[in-house]
């Protein structure tokens, strides 16, 4: 019941922002997001016994998915800047040893892991419309619908049983299949004139890149043995469980967005 009500919650105000406010509001809400998306990874690279530069690093996250937001800052300025402060601070630090690499790259990974995503996805915004961000949105749910119904109904092989043990192969086909299905029908009728070949393998993309998204966040998680990244949303764990799916499939849905769907 609680899980049920958190999306009833939620749920209005992310389709509320996207569709009745300007392309800003939502830029503020993946920032948001990638704000508290970052203090949750961090926690995990905490639990791993990784040091990361948590002022620098969450403003490089920040920064970057205002870049690709907003495209009001370059972009390789944010990502150029964020790598040779990283490295600098390191070398600040004046400590060789094994750690040193593994600092560094966990500083460096939420930049692409998280915020270049989230960036992606208001960029989506302001460049297909309310429609083309909806239209990722309800694949995404229809696809981990689908995987978890499909699973349930049919599901006999587990498809990473190190990783995420409930999840079987029956239920990924499924959810790959159905979400496919639907951005396909999606795609016709927000973008009628899109490549059907290009819809089907970017369809399909969105939906497995979706599973391996979720597999990829549940892997950090499975790594520094916490169950959930965090516990904001009652009933759902943290921001990072949440949108683990859309930080892998959302950039290539911008792709095929910004220079492939005509």
């Amino acid at each position: 019941m609680t899980r049920v009500l958190s999306a009833l919650v939620l749920l209005p105000i992310v389709v509320g922002a996207v569709w009745f406010l300007p392309p800003v509001a939502t830029l503020g809400l993946a920032l948001v997001a990638a704000a508290l998306a970052f203090l949750e990874y961090a926690a995990i690279a905490a639990a791993l016994d990784t040091r990361i530069p948590r002022i620098v690093s969450g403003a490089a996250v920040l920064a970057a998915c205002t870049a690709l937001g907003s495209a009001s800052v370059p972009l390789d300025v944010v990502l150029l800047s964020a790598v040779i402060t990283i490295g600098a601070l390191a070398v600040g630090g004046g400590q060789p040893g094994p750690a040193v690499l593994r600092n560094v790259a966990a500083a460096v990974l939420p930049i692409v892991y998280i915020g270049l995503p989230l960036g992606a996805l208001a960029a989506v915004r302001a460049i297909g419309g309310r429609e083309a961000l909806l239209l990722l949105m309800a694949t995404i749910v229809i696809s981990d619908s689908a995987q978890y119904y499909t699973g349930r109904a049919l599901g006999r092989r587990a498809l990473a049983p190190a990783i995420s043990p409930k999840k079987t192969v029956e239920g990924a086909v499924g959810g790959l299949l159905i979400g496919t299905l639907a951005f396909i029908a999606g795609t016709r009728l927000i973008f009628p004139g899109a490549s059907l070949l290009l819809t089907v393998l970017a369809g399909a993309s969105i939906a497995a890149l979706g599973i391996v998204g979720d597999l990829f966040e549940s892997l950090l998680k499975r790594s520094a043995g916490v169950k959930d990244s965090g516990s904001i949303i009652p009933g759902h764990g943290g921001v990072l469980d949440r949108i683990d799916s859309w930080l892998f499939a959302a950039p290539v849905y911008y792709v095929f967005i910004r220079y492939m769907q005509v």
